[in-house]
């Protein structure tokens, strides 16, 4: 992999660009022109994200064993050139939806862009609750596609926020858990920093899971897909939250690992429920 490529983080950036269109896909609008300018533009700035993230954070990933083989902290690139290149593939993504989508699709681009670059990004050097600054970012991307469908946003819209933006908590908390040590080298005040004990990151683990498992119900609770589509999310919620609630009590590194895996696969299988389940 090149080390540009490595930079635009293209698993994150593909899985952003397939909720996008999943947005696209929920709203019930046919396949138009504008569907593949807001993916391309989306791509663009997902890529511009990950790419100005590791230029902010090159010190601290050379501490870190998980991200000291990135190009910037390897040296296989330098960071003039890694800012200029985040710089333009974000200007690219952001000029493509204004001119080609809409000023709302734009918009919500630009709000994922400045919460993840301005605010999570240096933000987890200062508190634990940058984690919430990336989650609201992490979670746009599927209500950029339904801007870039509908022109506004619907309750369909919001059921896709909700889904996303509870799935990264345990997602994420499990990650900094097992990770705890190398964050705390790198100078990260991640939770599992701030409370090596665990208890904060237990709970929250416990609640947002809870939550995760009621916001997948919420797209057949507003009838915009199926009774199918609730019987698969809900055994998947069920299976996943059982999990996490075990992972809340035990708080054992195998069962972290666990639930961190299980949650690549989890969020994929109800995306995927809901591209058949919608209209």
């Amino acid at each position: 992999m090149t080390p540009y490529l490595e930079l635009m983080k293209p698993r994150i950036t593909s899985f952003v660009v397939f909720t996008a269109w999943l947005g696209w896909r929920f709203s019930g609008r046919p396949d138009a022109p504008e569907l593949w300018w807001t993916l391309l533009g989306v791509g663009l700035a997902s890529a511009s994200s990950g790419t100005l993230n590791q230029w902010l954070e090159s010190d601290q990933d050379a501490r870190m064993e998980r991200t000291s083989r990135r190009p910037l902290p390897s040296g296989r690139l330098s960071p003039d050139a890694a800012l200029a290149f985040g710089v333009a593939l974000g200007a690219a993504g952001l000029s493509i939806l204004a001119s080609r989508v809409g000023n709302l699709p734009a918009f919500l681009t630009a709000a994922t862009l400045v919460l993840y670059v301005a605010f999570y990004t240096p933000l987890k050097r200062v508190t634990p609750h940058s984690t919430w600054f990336g989650a609201v970012s992490g979670a746009l991307p599927p209500m950029v596609g339904w801007a870039a469908a509908k022109g506004s946003l619907g309750a369909g819209a919001w059921a896709l926020f909700s889904i996303q933006f509870l799935w990264q908590m345990p997602h994420f908390l499990a990650l900094f858990w097992l990770y705890r040590e190398q964050y705390e080298r790198a100078g990260f005040r991640v939770i599992s920093v701030v409370d090596p004990g665990g208890r904060s990151t237990a709970f929250q683990i416990a609640v947002h899971s809870l939550g995760l498992l009621v916001a997948t119900m919420m797209p057949l609770l507003f009838g915009v897909t199926g009774l199918g589509y609730g019987v698969g999310a809900l055994l998947l919620g069920s299976a996943f939250l059982a999990m996490a609630l075990r992972t809340a009590w035990t708080m054992r590194a195998e069962d972290h690992r666990l639930l961190f895996r299980a949650s690549l696969v989890y969020l994929p299988a109800v995306f995927g429920l809901l591209a058949v389940g919608a209209p």
